[in-house]
C-alpha cells in the first residue's frame, strides 16, 4: 500500500520567527500520527530555521522551487546542491504558478526534476489544467504533457520513487475544490499514462496527490479516493491547527 504524503506549501509566507511558532504549535499535533508522510515547504528564508525545528521528528523539510543548474553564475538561484546542504529532503517543481507567473516551461521543470533526482531530492512535480482547458474537455491532454515532459528521460524506479501532484489551476487558492470524484478520474488518467510510459509497477508504486482548495473538511473526502495519495496544501497548511487535521485525515483514512 502506497504511504499518502501531506506536504505544506507555504508560498511567500512567514518569516523566520513565524515559521519557528508554527512548529511549536504544529508539531506536538502530529506526534503521534503514523502512517503518513508529512512535508513542509517554506520559503528559502526560513529553511534553516524549519529544518532546526524539525530535527528530531518524522516530518520532511522541503522546497518549493530550485535551478536546473548545479552551480554558477546565475544571480537569484538557488540549486538542488544547497538545498541539499540546507536539510531538504524534497522539492516542488512545476508549479502552475511558476509556470504561469514565471513563464516556466514544460521542458525546463523536466529539467529541474532531472537536476533534483541528480542531486538526491524527491521532486513533487505539480501538473494540472486551467479553468479554459477544463471547460474545453482538455485536461487529460494537458495534464499528460506535462506530466510526460516532467518524467523526460527518467527510468522506471527514479518515476516510481517520485511524487506527483495533480492541482488543477482553477481550483488554487479560489476556494473552489474539485469534487473528490472528478479529482479521482483525473488521478486515474496520470496513472494510466505512468503506467504507459513506464510500466505497471512503477504506476502501482508512483504516490499521487490532490492538491487545489484542500481544507480539513474535505480531506477525507480526497483520502477516500483509491488513486489519490495524500496532498499538496497550500492556504490551510499556514495554520497549524488546520495542517495537523488534514495530515490526520489522511493518516486516519490509510489506518482503517
Amino acid at each position: 500500500m502506497r504511504t499518502p504524503v501531506v506536504a505544506a506549501n507555504w508560498k511567500m509566507h512567514k518569516t523566520q520567527q513565524e515559521a519557528r511558532q508554527f512548529l511549536a504549535d504544529f508539531l506536538p499535533r502530529a506526534e503521534g500520527l503514523g502512517g503518513v508522510e508529512i512535508v513542509i515547504c517554506p520559503p528559502f528564508t526560513a529553511l534553516a530555521a524549519v529544518a532546526g525545528g524539525l530535527k528530531g521528528t518524522r516530518v520532511g523539510l522541503g522546497a518549493q522551487n530550485m535551478s536546473d543548474k548545479p552551480s554558477g553564475a546565475y544571480t537569484g538561484e538557488v540549486s538542488g546542491p544547497m538545498l541539499v546542504d540546507a536539510g531538504c529532503r524534497y522539492v516542488i517543481l512545476g508549479h502552475s504558478e511558476r509556470r504561469r507567473l514565471f513563464g516556466e516551461s514544460d521542458e525546463l521543470v523536466g529539467a529541474k526534476v532531472r537536476a533534483a533526482l541528480q542531486c538526491g531530492l524527491i521532486p513533487i512535480l505539480c501538473i494540472g489544467e486551467t479553468l479554459e482547458e477544463q471547460q474545453a474537455g482538455q485536461a487529460d491532454a494537458v495534464n499528460r504533457r506535462q506530466l510526460l515532459a516532467g518524467l523526460q528521460g527518467l527510468t522506471a524506479e527514479q518515476v516510481a520513487n517520485l511524487i506527483i501532484a495533480y492541482e488543477p489551476v482553477w481550483a488554487i487558492g479560489t476556494g473552489r475544490n474539485c469534487d473528490p470524484n472528478d479529482a479521482q478520474a483525473r488521478i486515474a488518467a496520470v496513472r494510466a499514462v505512468v503506467a504507459e510510459a513506464f510500466g505497471p509497477e512503477a504506476a502501482e508504486r508512483v504516490r499521487i496527490q490532490y492538491g487545489g482548495s484542500v481544507k480539513p473538511e474535505n480531506m477525507a473526502g480526497y483520502m477516500a479516493q483509491p488513486d489519490i495519495d495524500g496532498a499538496l496544501v497550500g492556504g490551510a497548511s499556514l495554520d497549524p491547527n488546520s495542517f495537523a487535521a488534514i495530515c490526520a485525515a489522511a493518516a486516519e483514512a490509510r489506518s482503517r
